[in-house]
């Protein structure tokens, strides 16, 4: 997986202007419809984690494929798609080309005007509606009044975007997730072990030690789920029979052991990066579980 994509180069890849407010003190919000690609090739989105959050609407005049987490979507005729930091997602056209509009923002644009991710179109499981024609249209009429918004002069044109996107998102909340997300039906415990391997896969894998693992506890997981932690325990019990702190454990392991053999970086490096401020922590973790130090792992000839 490649790295996260900063908005400056995303930017440069979709849209068709760098914005001069992209890093003024009311964040990053932009607006912009698509474009063909060079020499009228289909446009593709790279599969990787962005710094941003973003919202497209696509008119399938074809078919693409919506890269999101481990899974590969087939989106076809109208549909709205919600994207955050914390899911790695990507876009492969196959056909032609299809119309659509996009905005993208950060968290800090809604500095003090709410949070964003607790609406549950921007959580696991939730993040492709499917739209009938009319619903396109309406939601079309939202992207263009924030294109009007955005080049005028208005002082308080910024609080006005804000409302365009929280239309965007309780319009959209109305709705049901397109069926192709979840192709059958399951009980509530499996559904939330997937929800909870989705997003504990999704860290994955550590590709920059400056960008620590931001869920760790159990309380981590539960708090993005919005689920109490004794029912994320519960579910996982029943589905694993293991409790979530152990499959956290067992993920982060994993993933030591690979960075410890297939990089420089040193233990403490290494450590910070997987959430662990302190290396005497890591360290006595990845020996109570694995009888031996990560210094003793790197050297030996085991995997």
């Amino acid at each position: 997986m490649q790295s996260i994509q900063e908005r400056e180069s995303y930017y440069k890849q979709g849209a068709p202007w760098l914005p001069d407010d992209l890093k003024n003190e009311f964040g990053l919000f932009n607006v912009f419809n698509f474009n063909p690609g060079k020499n009228g090739n289909p446009p593709q989105l790279p599969y990787s984690k962005k710094d941003y959050y973003k919202i497209t609407i696509i008119k399938g005049s074809g078919s693409g494929i919506f890269l999101y987490a481990d899974r590969e979507i087939e989106i076809e005729n109208y549909s709205i798609i919600f994207s955050n930091p914390q899911i790695p997602y990507g876009w492969s056209q196959r056909e032609n080309f299809s119309d659509g509009f996009a905005c993208v923002f950060d968290q800090a644009f809604f500095h003090q005007y709410g949070n964003i991710t607790n609406y549950s179109v921007f959580q696991p499981g939730n993040n492709i509606y499917q739209l009938d024609e009319e619903q396109f249209v309406q939601l079309e009429d939202i992207f263009r009044r924030m294109f009007e918004e955005i080049e005028c002069d208005f002082i308080h044109k910024y609080d006005l975007l804000r409302t365009l996107v929280y239309e965007l998102v309780l319009y959209t909340m109305k709705m049901k997730p397109a069926s192709k997300l979840s192709k059958q039906p399951i009980n509530a415990s499996v559904r939330i072990s997937t929800l909870f391997t989705e997003l504990l896969e999704c860290q994955f894998p550590i590709d920059d030690i400056h960008r620590p693992l931001t869920l760790r506890s159990a309380s981590d997981y539960a708090k993005n789920l919005n689920i109490h932690v004794n029912h994320l325990n519960r579910a996982l019990k029943e589905t694993s029979n293991k409790t979530t702190s152990q499959l956290i454990i067992d993920r982060i392991l994993q993933e030591a052991k690979v960075l410890l053999r297939q990089t420089s970086w040193t233990v403490s490096e290494i450590a910070y990066a997987l959430g662990y401020a302190e290396v005497t922590h890591f360290n006595n973790l990845f020996k109570k579980y694995l009888n031996i130090t990560p210094t003793n792992y790197r050297k030996a000839d085991i995997v």
